[in-house]
């Protein structure tokens, strides 16, 4: 059973180095009320029931990605471009993965890096 994992990243916050939103940006601003909105006017309570799901689903994708080591992938790109390729690693960020034996329309690439950037989606056999 093929299962799509989309790539989401969080964007730089305002200093550059931090990930997340400045709660005085525009963009935090027309978010409304969601959960981000209890970075403003904290609840402890849901705050923490907050973070315990945002734990679950990194420990979840993390663990999606060791599962993916030595599997064939399945990435459909921009453009409507879909390729194929045996999962290697991804660097700290995720920003790249590293593949091997990327099948695209041009031909076999023994070895590649694939920009999450450049990824919509990527699917695998479990």
């Amino acid at each position: 059973m093929k299962v799509p994992v989309a790539v989401i990243r969080l964007p730089r916050g305002p200093d550059g180095t931090s990930r997340g939103f400045d709660p005085s940006s525009p963009r935090f601003q027309v978010l409304g009320p969601s959960s981000l909105s209890s970075l403003v006017t904290p609840n402890p309570a849901k705050l923490e029931h907050e973070q315990q799901g945002r734990v679950a689903l990194r420990e979840r994708y993390l663990r999606s990605l060791l599962a993916m080591v030595g599997q064939p992938v399945s990435f459909t790109m921009y453009e409507r471009v879909s390729v194929m390729a045996l999962f290697g690693a991804s660097d700290i960020d995720v920003l790249n993965f590293q593949v091997s034996e990327l099948h695209t329309p041009l031909g076999v690439q023994k070895e590649a890096l694939l920009r999450c950037s450049d990824i919509i989606a990527y699917s695998f056999e479990l």
